[in-house]
């Protein structure tokens, strides 16, 4: 075993996190831990990691070979180091080695020192960690390595912690909220990057896409005691609802017994107590069984929102950039109720941007953007709750109001409003200071919903929250009744809550793409291999790629990978139709072959006889994506006949609407022929 915990407990004061936790860690499992927000899964990782002592009586042991890196929800990092130093902390021979050698190409050094760092490199044979050491830091969008540890911002500490345990390269990594900070791309490579690796892991995540993809067990801290599910996430919410429902019945069963029991113990006559000793301690036992909470609590969401007028967001050839760099330039769009919009680009691309200008914090360089009279909108920040030193958390809920008009007329206090959001009364007075990471999420979101917003703007909310609340957010925010804009690195997040995109795609172009998260994915991959099978049809031999002794510095190496990750969007071109469909039937126009580039399309599929291939994680991807983008398609079919059936347009837009008919009859056709091979596959 690389990792054995046996009886383990932890508590702070009277607080108790959890209790006798005993479980083990083999080569090679991959295990993600869930649970509620301020349950200790973060003080969990931190007890496994030598960073605090456990209560009396548990323990903690490692095989004596066993290398272990930890990624700390918030890493702490020296201020007095580089980037590159931070990176290489961990001191290892062969670390060291790439270390001198990159620095030397860093600065530009010749003669006999970097004549030794490459004979310190033959001597460790640390090519191949050299080559790791630049795809990792490229991926993760770390380039001037030079800079300071003590000038990053948050999310750019993180990603240097998260580089530095995967160049690590340890027999366990305990990775708690690795995703956070990430933007899309980097979170599939990171997916990828783990799913191939051999090592085992316990990580701690929100992200349901990548905890189903990357994760074979689930340890669920509950109660204070631990559940072990032997499967993945999908498997995991199967057998939670089984073994729920029998815990159920098991406790309504005792609590009947008991009650019986108890009616006897009353009339048991006291000089036959003695006798019936063992009768009472079976007793005693069925009281603690019938006590246990049968529901845990829910987290309950019914604020109203205020009215929400015609007019509400409009952007007018809206253009902003700095400096010589353009972010996006000549953007339209008009909000409708209720549009439900994701914003998509790589950290740096101008989101945060974009928001500020929905909100006037910031001012367009050209174009204009006009608020309607009845917007009233919630702004949900990536930084976080802003409070006083000493700050309590009811005094929080009370600086924005103390009652809130919920729907039906009626009114909750503050401390009422805390209740619904699962802080008990015991927190109330709290200073803030000591919540965990996920709670004082949850009390800042209360405290954006409590001012009834009519156009919620949510930049990354996912970070830090548990699983559970944020499937209760998903399901207030499908009936939310306002407009929706979404930033976020997770997935299923997007997936479940936007019906278009807002697409930074690089070079000043800001794309409007109709469809979710995964169609737009599935497009980007279909254009790629498209790509690939025709730069091997051009070269007759497929890319190659350069490993090791490139004399490529660092930095370098970081702003080509950039470059390339920039292309990777579709051909650009005058939009045609609606605003929501123009650039997406651009995009389609360039891609008239079905998703398989290598499959030959009929038009009519037949599916293949012999045995069925069976579906891959990516086929199910991209079969859950084509079912998001066919309803779609069939909507802009219909709004396109309905138009062109009309009479009522210029010759122009006549010419237009009917070939961007042509193109969604197209693709719906190809569409189509996908979707039902891979259903068949299913």
């Amino acid at each position: 075993m690389l990792l054995s915990v046996e009886n383990l407990s932890k508590s702070y004061g009277e607080r108790e996190l959890f209790r006798d936790m005993t479980f083990y860690i083999a080569p090679g499992q991959k295990i993600a831990l869930v649970a509620r927000n301020g349950t200790g899964k973060s003080s969990l990782m931190r007890v496994l990691a030598g960073l605090e002592a456990p209560d009396m009586g548990g323990s903690v042991s490692y095989h004596p070979d066993a290398r272990v890196a930890f990624l700390p929800q918030e890493p702490e990092l020296d201020p007095t180091q580089t980037i590159l130093e931070a990176v290489f902390a961990a001191g290892s021979p062969a670390m060291l080695a790439v270390r001198e050698y990159e620095e030397c190409l860093v600065r530009h050094m010749e003669g006999d020192r970097l004549d030794r760092a490459i004979a310190g490199m033959e001597a460790h044979n640390a090519w191949d960690l050299e080559s790791l050491v630049k795809q990792v830091l490229s991926r993760l969008d770390i380039h001037d390595v030079e800079r300071g540890v003590a000038n990053l911002s948050g999310g750019e500490r993180k990603r240097v912690a998260l580089a530095r345990v995967l160049i690590e390269e340890p027999d366990l990594l305990i990775l708690d909220e690795p995703t956070n900070h990430l933007d899309l791309d980097m979170v599939e490579w990171l997916e990828s990057y783990l799913m191939a690796q051999k090592r085992a892991m316990l990580l701690v995540t929100h992200d349901r896409y990548f905890l189903d993809a990357v994760c074979q067990e689930i340890i669920e801290i509950e109660q204070g005691e631990l559940q072990r599910y032997r499967g993945n996430y999908s498997y995991y919410l199967q057998s939670k609802v089984e073994r729920t429902d029998a815990r159920n019945k098991t406790i309504e069963k005792a609590r009947g017994l008991y009650k019986t029991e108890l009616e006897w113990s009353k009339r048991m006559p006291q000089a036959r107590a003695t006798k019936s000793k063992y009768r009472m301690e079976a007793v005693q036992e069925l009281r603690e069984l019938a006590t246990k909470r049968t529901d845990e609590d829910e987290l309950v969401l019914d604020v109203q929102t205020e009215r929400l007028g015609s007019k509400i967001l409009e952007l007018h050839n809206v253009g902003k950039g700095f400096a010589d760099r353009v972010l996006f330039q000549k953007f339209d769009y008009k909000f409708k109720r209720p549009d439900r919009v994701g914003i998509v680009g790589r950290n740096g691309s101008g989101k945060s941007t974009l928001l500020d200008l929905f909100t006037g914090a910031q001012e367009p360089d050209s174009g204009k953007v006009v608020q309607g009279e009845t917007l009233h909108i919630g702004y949900y920040r990536q930084e976080g709750l802003k409070f006083r030193d000493g700050q309590r958390v009811v005094d929080v809920v009370r600086d924005v109001a103390e009652f809130l008009p919920m729907s039906g007329g009626r009114k909750l206090t503050a401390t009422q409003l805390l209740e619904r959001f699962l802080f008990e009364k015991h927190t109330h007075y709290q200073h803030v200071s000591t919540l965990s990471g996920g709670e004082r999420r949850r009390l800042y979101l209360l405290t954006i919903l409590m001012k009834n917003p009519n156009l919620l703007i949510l930049d990354e909310p996912t970070n830090d929250l548990d699983i559970l609340t944020l499937s209760v957010l998903e399901d207030f925010l499908l009936r939310f009744t306002g407009c929706l804009i979404i930033v976020s690195h997770d997935r299923y997040f997007m997936d479940k809550l936007v019906d278009h995109l807002f697409v930074f795609e690089g070079n000043g172009q800001l794309r409007d793409f109709h469809g979710n998260y995964s169609a737009y994915r599935a497009e980007l991959d279909a254009l790629e291999d498209q790509r690939r099978l025709a730069s091997s049809n051009r070269s007759g031999k497929g890319n190659q790629g350069n490993q090791g002794r490139s004399g490529e510095g660092l930095s370098s190496a970081g702003a080509t990978a950039q470059g390339n990750s920039q292309t990777q969007g579709s051909p650009q071109g005058s939009a045609l139709g609606s605003p929501q469909f123009g650039a997406y039937a651009e995009a389609q126009g360039a891609s008239k072959a079905p998703a398989n580039p290598a499959a030959k399309s009929s038009g009519n599929y037949a599916p293949a006889s012999g045995p069925k291939p069976k579906m891959s994680f990516k086929d199910k991807r991209e079969f859950e994506a084509l079912e998001a983008l066919l309803p779609a398609l069939e909507t802009r079919k219909t709004e396109l006949e309905s138009l062109l059936a009309s009479g009522a347009l210029p010759h122009t837009e006549l010419t237009a609407l009917s070939a961007e008919l042509g193109q969604v009859l197209a693709d719906l056709e190809s569409k189509t022929d996908r979707w039902l091979e891979l259903s068949e596959m299913a």
